[in-house]
């Protein structure tokens, strides 16, 4: 951690939690609690919990949780030190810089300090565009039918047809050789430094909080590549990062567009459609998608309407499904893409198509048919055939048929027969499903096993954290020995420390412990996902069946492997006495 606990638990303090994320999701309060929709996964019904007397969120379908911190570094995709501050800015808090170790300080302040020098980069190229040496760049943009208003707010530039002038800008504001390299702003060598956009059109890439991470440009007159982009660097990250998501992320439109280009969202934008992004200079990945899915749950892909849009357009569209989030693919024809669409048949025509933007499914059913010939019986009956298997993905069965039905008006074959085809292509499914479920290595007994311990072991974590009794009293009834995995006996023992020290131990405080690694820090955060019930009586008849599980499955381990007579004697009366233990304590 960067920065002590005490600052930490001020800014949890000054941050409700409801408060963030009620900026987020829509809330509603039942009882003490608020629940919503999961930003984190597609679904109907909300079973995402906030609990605002213990500052902590669950979901209760995919297992997300924890507190304020950790929401923000989820939600916004940031580290641990960016939530805090984000979060710090918030509340107009001013965070002690000192407390940083001397190396966390170092990588902190070089990250700020590269930071810095892209936002100098952008201003240099924006001043160039509008200066006479920009003439040519600017009437490229003009030309794009970008107004200067657009052409402001997404800073657009230009690097002069020298390479070397944005080096001695930059030197001029003191940044050093080790930094411009390192940031990749610049090819830096014993010549000097030699900008690679020179005599480019520039697009400033920004994350989603507006900071400039990286550019795009566009050669102006010959040279190659047409396009280039900014490499990765500590400051920016292709895969975690979209071309416009500063923007689209505040639309009040339910969606995305999804494009491939940066000229492609600019006019989009322009032409009023502000909730329009565009991968950087790479293929759509899974991590770009679980961006999108913080803030919407569909998108309308609007890829170049030719052959190597489309089958990117069937690349992207798995990787959305993977992720949750419902998927269109809009039809520009006879255009090639957005900008030119826009320019010849305008924004309310754009809006018309986006209305009636085709089902990924029979987008792809319809590419798939394109391939075969119609009129030939042997290839028709082929196509009816890969149609029937792809409609076996359909999981829920009146989905399926609906589709199934759809499908077979759309491609003139019997609703029947395809039903039968269906039926035949996912026996194969079925029967692969159910040899797994049989002979696997982890069979539905050892996984409901499994789990009744770890949610025995969290309930009886979760308690601890409530309980008013004396450190001694708890030791009756539970240790934390009796705890097992990197994540429990980690918590067990933090828990079991601040008992005994006669503090109740904050869940909050707990889960920030975990910052450094994202899947530990779930793992915590799912600790303190359950209650026990309100009702006394209730809640002290599931704290003794969880104290017997844990209790049980501890004495059966160390059995596993005791050898002394006189200890296995021991464990064998402790085990008795755990199937008759009661929890009698007021609650």
């Amino acid at each position: 951690m960067y920065y002590p606990e005490e600052v930490i638990e001020e800014l949890r303090n000054r941050n409700d939690i409801v408060g963030v994320i009620s900026q987020a999701v829509h809330l509603e309060k039942k009882g003490s609690r608020y629940f919503g929709l999961c930003p984190f996964h597609s679904e109907k019904t909300g079973s995402f919990c906030v609990s605002p007397d213990r500052q902590m969120y669950h979901c209760f379908g995919c297992g997300a949780g924890g507190n304020v911190i950790s929401f923000v570094m989820n939600y916004e995709n940031l580290s641990f030190a960016e939530a805090v501050e984000s979060l710090a800015e918030r509340v107009g808090m001013e965070l002690p810089k000192q407390n940083y170790s001397a190396k966390a300080r170092e990588e902190v302040d070089r990250k700020a300090r590269m930071l810095t020098a892209y936002k100098d980069t952008a201003i240099f190229y924006y001043k160039q565009l509008r200066s006479p040496a920009g003439a040519k760049a600017m009437e490229y943009f003009s030309r794009r039918g970008l107004s200067q208003e657009t052409m402001n707010r997404f800073g657009l530039g230009y690097a002069p047809q020298s390479p070397a002038p944005l080096y001695r800008y930059l030197k001029s504001k003191g940044y050093d050789d080790g930094l411009i390299n390192d940031s990749q702003l610049l090819k830096v060598d014993e010549r000097g430094g030699w900008d690679r956009f020179y005599n480019r059109a520039i697009f400033p890439i920004m994350d989603s909080r507006s900071r400039v991470i990286g550019f795009g440009g566009r050669v102006m007159g010959s040279g190659e590549p047409k396009y280039l982009n900014s490499p990765e660097s500590p400051i920016f990250d292709k895969s975690r990062n979209l071309f416009g998501l500063n923007f689209a992320k505040s639309s009040k439109r339910s969606y995305m567009l999804l494009c491939e280009g940066y000229m492609d969202v600019i006019a989009l934008h322009q032409a009023g459609f502000d909730c329009a992004v565009a991968s950087l200079g790479t293929a759509f990945t899974s991590g770009h998608a679980a961006l999108i899915k913080r803030y919407v749950n569909e998108v309308v892909i609007t890829y170049d309407s030719d052959g190597a849009g489309q089958k990117a357009a069937l690349r992207a569209i798995p990787i959305l499904r993977a992720a949750g989030i419902r998927v269109k693919v809009l039809d520009m024809k006879p255009h090639k893409d957005p900008d030119e669409f826009i320019v010849h048949l305008g924004a309310e025509e754009y809006e018309k198509r986006i209305n009636e933007a085709k089902g990924s499914f029979f987008f792809e059913t319809d590419v798939m048919a394109s391939r075969f010939d119609m009129t030939d019986p042997e290839s028709k009956t082929t196509f009816h055939r890969e149609l029937a298997s792809a409609l076996t993905a359909f999981p829920d069965t009146l989905e399926r048929e609906n589709y199934l039905t759809a499908a077979a008006a759309r491609y003139s074959i019997s609703a029947d027969h395809l039903r039968e085809m269906v039926s035949f292509a996912g026996r194969g499914r079925s029967s692969e499903s159910e040899t797994g479920r049989l002979f696997g290595d982890h069979s539905p007994s050892r996984r409901e096993k499994g789990r009744g311990i770890l949610s025995a072991e969290r309930t009886v974590l979760n308690w601890l954290t409530v309980t008013s009794l004396p450190y001694e009293t708890v030791l009756r009834y539970v240790r934390p020995e009796y705890f097992r995995g990197e994540v429990l006996s980690d918590m067990a023992r933090m828990i079991f420390d601040r008992l005994k020290a006669g503090e109740r131990p904050d869940p909050a405080a707990l889960i920030d412990e975990f910052s450094d690694d994202a899947e530990l820090r779930l793992r915590a955060s799912a600790i303190f996902g359950a209650e026990l019930p309100e009702d006394a009586r209730e809640a002290r008849e599931v704290l003794s069946d969880n104290l017997r599980i844990v209790k049980k499955d501890y004495i059966n381990n160390a059995l596993r492997t005791e050898t002394d007579p006189e200890k296995l004697q021991q464990l064998l009366t402790e085990k008795a006495l755990a199937d008759r233990m009661k929890f009698d304590e007021t609650i």
